[in-house]
């Protein structure tokens, strides 16, 4: 259908509507394709790259990725190799610097339409976007999908979250405390969590050292290792959610593109961040670790604050000041502001 009438056929560059015979759910990004020759459709592949911006590939960090009119979010792997465009050699590397070409495996969060590049350039080709800056990074030829990929089928249940939820008799949430090391998340959760037991409510404090003591034990401190952490987190906090619990969780989480990946798993107003607002100098004085006067030394690397970033909260749904507030007061304004909880 035009607007000057319905055409028997149209080609590429018309403006036309489709009108389908039966009614289904179709909107952009889909494909219509002919039902004995369709093109594949994963959530994990293969993939050239090549890389566009001065800021090098963080493996692990969610970047947009734009498939002609399909965008999602995707991860990318470490690289398996790059390639030397003088000689074509395959070299060794961790990561993509400007105008680098390697390959690595992308993840993406929901499956979508492709084909090879090799047999298909409009729907093999891709470019990736930074999502805070809305740059465009990198763009790359998806060559196949990942057997894994196939083999993985989400399993339904009967019991979901709202069943989970209601047998607790109140709404999960995530209440994500982000500040430096020393600035009293753990301590301020753990008064939150004491508070929400004596409300009755069920609860779970997932602490950032704590976690590093098992599930998170193979990570260290390298910009990729700490996206890995707060990844792995994010998920584990999500299951914990749905099963109806109230989840507080207290890791330094530096890097905004993270704690804005974990608000995105969850439904809308179930991620609260709150931002343990304290400056430098007040948390490298507490340093109740000894961890600041290790870093200022040069014994301790990639130390937040030191000589690796913090990207403090732009719009923290709950902030605090603990130059201002005690732990108690800090617990007890969030609480305020959390209420009602049901």
């Amino acid at each position: 259908v035009t607007f000057d009438g319905a055409l028997s056929e149209a080609v590429a560059g018309q403006s036309v509507t489709l009108c389908l015979t039966d009614e289904i759910d179709c909107s952009r990004g889909d494909v219509i394709a002919a039902a004995d020759n369709p093109p594949e459709v994963s959530d994990q592949f293969e993939s050239t790259i090549v890389w566009m911006a001065e800021e090098p590939l963080i493996p692990g960090r969610a970047y947009y990725l734009k498939l002609g009119t399909q965008t999602v979010s995707a991860t990318v792997q470490s690289p398996k190799f790059t390639i030397n465009v003088n000689n074509m050699e395959h070299m060794a590397a961790k990561t993509l610097e400007l105008n680098a070409i390697g390959v690595a495996e992308i993840l993406t969060d929901k499956p979508i339409v492709f084909e090879p590049y090799a047999n298909n350039h409009v729907l093999g080709g891709y470019i990736l976007i930074d999502k805070i800056t809305n740059a465009t990074v990198a763009a790359g030829m998806l060559h196949f999908s990942l057997r894994r990929a196939q083999n993985v089928h989400w399993q339904a249940t009967d019991i979901g979250r709202e069943a989970h939820a209601a047998l607790k008799n109140q709404k999960p949430k995530i209440l994500w405390f982000t500040g430096l090391s020393g600035s009293g998340k753990s301590t301020i959760a753990n008064e939150v969590e004491k508070t929400l037991n004596l409300l009755n409510r069920h609860t779970f404090l997932l602490d950032g050292d704590n976690i590093r003591h098992g599930l998170n034990k193979d990570l260290g401190f390298t910009e990729t290792d700490r996206i890995e952490n707060i990844r792995r987190v994010g998920e584990v906090a999500k299951l914990m959610a749905d099963a109806g619990l109230i989840v507080l969780t207290a890791f330094i989480s530096p890097f905004r593109a993270e704690r804005d990946m974990v608000r995105a798993m969850m439904p809308e107003g179930e991620f609260i961040e709150i931002f343990v607002d304290t400056p430098l100098e007040v948390a490298e004085a507490r340093d109740v670790k000894g961890l600041y006067k290790k870093a200022r030394a040069g014994q301790l690397k990639n130390f937040t604050g030191i000589d690796s970033p913090y990207e403090p909260p732009e719009n923290p749904d709950i902030c605090v000041n603990t130059v201002e507030m005690s732990p108690a007061e800090a617990a007890e304004h969030i609480v305020r502001q959390l209420m009602p909880l049901k």
